[in-house]
């Protein structure tokens, strides 16, 4: 969320007027040369008949353009092209680098056509002065791409990061030194490397379904190495998510990894990185530090130049934290603070995804219970310190009662499940999901007075079901007073979180929920398959802080994390941590009905600490505890 676009991208498109470079115009890489930014970029032809290949072909050249700021180009021309036979299907994606008064650009060489492995290699230029090429070299006797140079020796030795094995995956981040420059491009040196080349690799691939390459040269930063990468997650599959990651490197030993990001800085988003000749990637190929801001510049789409910004610092501090889940929630001893009793009927399968209410100095939870037929009714429990359960109703307080909730498959799941509570006035509202076990689950509404409430007379209203019929609606909560004179109902009717404005609440008069698409899965990251509202928002002097569910595409578990909106307009979110907060780690979390999920449906602020109830493994209830001041630090990073 610290990464800006360039608001004038992409900042270099194809040429149609110049044929070698009328189709694509990307993966651009720049370097400064006497006051100026010289961007280097990959150029793609338009289709013209080639002799070796014996068919039509678009053939790629590097081309040079020249920026007084960064972002405008021109004087475009052709740099490096194809002449040799190990490059003579095309030059690819240069990385360039200044070192003794020299330009080291260093790009993917193609022999081969039809492309495979064995024809793509690391080619090297080298230029006293961008506008001629001294001297050309086939690089790797081994299949590489995405190769870049230092831009200083390190320990007396010049030292370059290259992918090698980039189309025989698994594909390998590596480093490689050189006594001199003439070794670069010794056969037998690469070939010795090669042999070893396991303890040349920097540790970066997370998952044998990814993939990853490198891209911008590496700057130097007061912390580190900087190295801007190319990560894609499910490679191997039609859901490839392109992305850009970062890697800090020791200053005197590049091989040790100082810290990284982990999850991406940029995704696909603009319409500039969804559609081109290949949609939907954002593949990074430079970057500048000027000012204490990094600029990173990537291809769009495989079809024009981009750039955006970050600043240095807060990478660096991103980095460096090397968070994964930040464990900031605490568990105590007493967990899981709620479970089935073998001995009663109504609670003898399980007992989770409790509400909770703080009223009277005490904590109200109101939790979910199934019976040997999988009947869902609601219990009560009481805590004096939100922890020790001191008061567990011997009955069910609500039961199923309207047809929408009653069981139509003997055996199968239905009833009342995961119940919100909310306080505004004398009236505490209740949100719960009715199932009959037939038709999709949909969002009801009861109420009760409080007073009623604290001496546990179980007066409920009668439910209404306030979400559209025939569409699947869940984690049903409401902010605990009005905005702007409306009741604002937070609702999940698809993947996304949604918002829901209304008047009053007498839905059988004005309808259904309505769906504002509020806060949506984001692609790689830990909820990018759902999220649900897990807990009504708690009010703080920064804003709603409310507390969510996510489930990852990769691996289907629960995490939680958190959002930052704005008092007077919870449609505008203030930010949202980019690490989830609380996973399942507890085997009562990880063992149970439904494996690795933690799913709360209430928490409640008491002295500036939040408590927060879960379910754990759709088995049993656990609390967790945060200060919400570390909540919204971890939202602000």
């Amino acid at each position: 969320m610290f990464v800006k676009r360039f608001a004038e991208n992409p900042i270099l498109k194809p040429n149609p007027n110049q044929s070698w470079e009328a189709e694509a115009v990307f993966n651009g890489c720049p370097i400064e040369k006497g006051g100026k930014i010289f961007l280097l970029y990959r150029a793609v032809s338009l289709p013209h008949y080639h002799t070796s290949a014996q068919s039509r072909l678009r053939v790629s050249d590097i081309g040079v353009a020249e920026s007084k700021n960064g972002f405008s180009f021109s004087n475009r021309r052709r740099l490096v092209i194809p002449e040799h036979e190990w490059e003579k299907f095309g030059c690819e994606d240069p990385r360039v680098t200044k070192l003794n008064g020299k330009y080291y650009v260093f790009y993917t060489a193609l022999s081969d056509w039809p492309p495979r492995a064995e024809g793509i290699k690391v080619g090297l230029a080298i230029s006293k002065d961008l506008e001629t090429i001294a001297e050309k070299h086939l690089i790797t006797p081994f299949n590489a791409k995405a190769m870049a140079m230092f831009p200083e020796k390190i320990n007396g030795k010049i030292w370059t990061i290259l992918t090698a094995d980039t189309d025989r995956p698994p594909a390998k981040i590596a480093l490689a030194s050189f006594d001199d420059e003439a070794q670069m491009y010794d056969p037998a040196h690469w070939q010795n490397w090669y042999k070893n080349i396991d303890k040349h690799v920097l540790p970066l691939l997370r998952r044998p379904q990814d993939h990853m390459e490198v891209g911008a040269p590496p700057l130097k930063t007061k912390n580190g190495w900087l190295v801007i990468y190319s990560y894609i997650r499910n490679y191997f599959s039609a859901q490839k998510i392109f992305g850009i990651e970062a890697v800090l490197l020791d200053l005197k030993n590049p091989l040790k990894i100082v810290g990284r990001t982990n999850f991406p800085i940029i995704l696909p988003e603009e319409y500039y990185e969804k559609y081109g000749f290949s949609p939907n990637i954002v593949f990074p190929s430079g970057a500048l530090i000027k000012n204490g801001v990094v600029y990173i510049y990537y291809g769009s789409a495989d079809t024009t130049c981009s750039v955006a910004s970050v600043p240095l610092s807060q990478l660096l501090e991103e980095m460096a934290n090397q968070k994964t889940v930040s464990g900031a929630f605490s568990r105590p001893k007493e967990n899981p603070i709620l479970s089935p009793l073998k001995n009663s009927s109504w609670e003898t399968t399980a007992t989770f995804n409790p509400a909770a209410i703080y009223l009277e100095n005490k904590v109200h939870l109101v939790y979910r219970a199934m019976s040997a037929d999988n009947t869902s009714v609601m219990g009560y429990a009481q805590s004096p310190d939100g922890i020790r359960i001191s008061y567990r109703s011997p009955d069910p307080i609500y039961t199923p009662r309207e047809p929408f909730e009653q069981k139509t498959q003997p055996g199968g799941n239905s009833g009342t499940e995961d119940p919100r509570l909310v306080k505004i006035g004398s009236k505490i509202y209740m949100f719960y999901t009715a199932f009959d076990g037939k038709n999709p689950p949909r969002v009801a509404l009861t109420w009760i007075k409080d007073a009623d409430f604290l001496k546990r007379k179980w007066n409920w209203a009668t439910p209404v079901l306030i979400s559209p019929p025939g569409i699947d609606d869940k984690d049903a909560c409401m902010f605990p007073e009005k905005i702007k004179g409306k009741y604002a109902i937070i609702h999940r009717s698809g993947d996304d979180i949604d918002l829901s404005f209304h008047k009053n609440l007498d839905f059988e008069k004005d309808g259904w929920l309505e769906e504002y698409r509020w806060v949506m899965p984001r692609r790689g990251f830990w909820d990018s398959r759902k999220v649900g509202a897990a807990a009504p928002p708690l009010k703080t002097k920064e804003g709603w802080v409310l507390i969510y569910h996510g489930v990852s595409e990769e691996d289907g578990i629960y995490r939680v994390g958190a959002l930052l909106v704005d008092l007077h307009d919870p449609t505008t979110i203030l930010g949202r941590t980019d690490y989830p907060l609380f996973e399942p780690q507890a085997v009562y979390e990880k063992q149970g009905i439904v494996p690795n999920v933690v799913f709360p449906c209430g928490a409640v602020l008491v002295d500036k600490k939040v408590f927060m109830y879960y379910g754990g493994a759709d088995k049993v209830a656990g609390v967790a505890t945060i200060s919400m001041k570390d909540i919204i630090n971890s939202i602000k990073h």
